[in-house]
C-alpha cells in the first residue's frame, strides 16, 4: 500500500471477510490510533474494527477503575462496539454519568455502573456474584486500576507501598481469578484478560516510584504466568498487556498531589499519549483472530525518551 490518505474500498471489503493476517496493509492501519489517522482512513479504519468487533456485541466485559481517564475510555469504546460493559470504580457517580453519555451517544452497549474498592477482597467477589447473577459472567476482563504513591525506598511509607500492592497487584490477581473461574463454570473458550500496565513495567526511570515500578514488572510477569497457566489448562481464552509510557490523565496530579507546580507541567514538555490510545490498543488486541495471542503491547509518545 502506498502512503496515501485513499484506501482501496474493495480491500476493506475483502479484509472484512478474511482474517487480519490476510490483509497486512489493514493491520498496519487497524494497529494505528485513530487519532492519528487521516480522516479517509480514520473512518474505514473504525469500519474496520467495528466488521472485526462484531462477535464480542453482547458479550460481556469488566473495566475495572472505569470512572477516569484510561478507564473511562475503555469502556466507552466497548460500549460503542457493542458490548455490555461493566465498569468498577470507588467514584460510581463518574460511572453513571459516562453510562448517560453513552445512551444518549445511541451506542449500541451498555454501561453498567459498579461502586467496588479494589483493595477489599469482599467488595470484588460481591461484585463478580452480582455480575453472574445479573449477567451471567464475565468474557472480557480488563484489569485497568492502578495507582502510585510518590513513596521512596529509602523513605517511603509502608501503608503507600502497601496499597499500591493491593491495587496493583493483589486486586488484578483477584478479578484474573474470578473472571477466569467464570468463564470456566460457562465454558466460555474464547475470553480475553487484558492487563492495563505500564512501559515502568519494562526498565526503572530515575525518580522516587520505584516501588510504583515494581508493582508492574509484577504485573509483566503475571501477564505471561497467566499465560503459561491458560495453555496448561488446554484452553483458548487469552493474556494480554498493554504498557503505555506517559499518558496524559489525572494520574500525574494525583501522583504529584502535593507538589502542583510539578504536576501541571508533566504533560507540557512533549505530546503525551491519549486515554482514546490505549482504548484503541485494547480493541485492536481484541480484534485479532482467536488463534492469534498478543502477549504485550508497548506504546510510548515519539518524543519519550525513555
Amino acid at each position: 500500500m502506498q502512503h496515501s490518505d485513499v484506501l482501496d474500498v474493495s480491500a476493506f471489503h475483502r479484509a472484512a471477510f478474511t482474517s487480519v493476517r490476510d490483509v497486512g496493509d489493514l493491520k498496519f492501519i487497524c494497529a494505528a490510533p485513530l487519532s492519528h489517522l487521516p480522516c479517509g482512513l480514520r473512518i474505514l479504519n473504525a469500519g474496520y474494527r467495528c466488521v472485526v468487533m462484531e462477535r464480542w456485541k453482547g458479550r460481556v466485559a469488566l473495566v475495572t477503575g472505569a470512572s477516569v481517564g484510561i478507564g473511562a475510555a475503555i469502556a466507552k469504546e466497548l460500549v460503542r462496539h457493542g458490548m455490555k460493559v461493566m465498569g468498577c470504580a470507588r467514584d460510581v457517580e463518574k460511572i453513571q454519568k459516562l453510562a448517560a453519555e453513552c445512551q444518549t451517544a445511541g451506542h449500541s452497549g451498555v454501561l453498567v455502573p459498579f461502586k467496588c474498592d479494589l483493595s477489599n477482597e469482599e467488595e470484588i467477589l460481591s461484585m463478580f456474584s452480582v455480575i453472574k447473577a445479573q449477567h451471567k459472567g464475565v468474557d472480557v476482563c480488563i484489569n485497568n486500576a492502578g495507582l502510585a504513591h510518590p513513596d521512596s525506598l529509602l523513605n517511603g511509607k509502608t501503608s503507600g507501598w502497601r496499597n499500591m500492592l493491593d491495587v496493583n497487584v493483589v486486586a488484578l490477581s483477584i478479578c484474573t481469578r474470578e473472571a477466569y473461574q467464570s468463564m470456566k463454570e460457562r465454558n466460555v473458550d474464547d475470553g480475553h484478560i487484558i492487563h492495563i500496565n505500564s512501559m515502568s513495567g519494562h526498565r526503572v526511570p530515575p525518580g522516587s516510584s520505584h516501588f510504583y515500578c515494581a508493582t508492574k514488572y509484577a504485573v509483566t510477569a503475571l501477564t505471561e504466568g497467566l499465560r503459561q497457566e491458560l495453555r496448561e489448562a488446554n484452553t483458548h481464552i487469552r493474556a494480554t498487556c498493554i504498557s503505555p509510557g506517559l499518558v496524559e490523565t489525572e494520574f500525574a496530579a494525583r501522583l504529584l498531589k502535593d507538589d502542583p507546580e510539578k504536576a501541571a507541567v508533566v504533560y507540557s514538555k512533549y505530546k503525551p499519549l491519549q486515554a482514546i490510545d490505549v482504548a484503541d490498543a485494547v480493541t485492536y488486541v481484541l480484534s485479532a483472530p482467536p488463534h492469534v495471542q498478543i502477549g504485550d503491547v508497548q506504546m510510548r509518545p515519539v518524543e519519550q525518551l525513555v
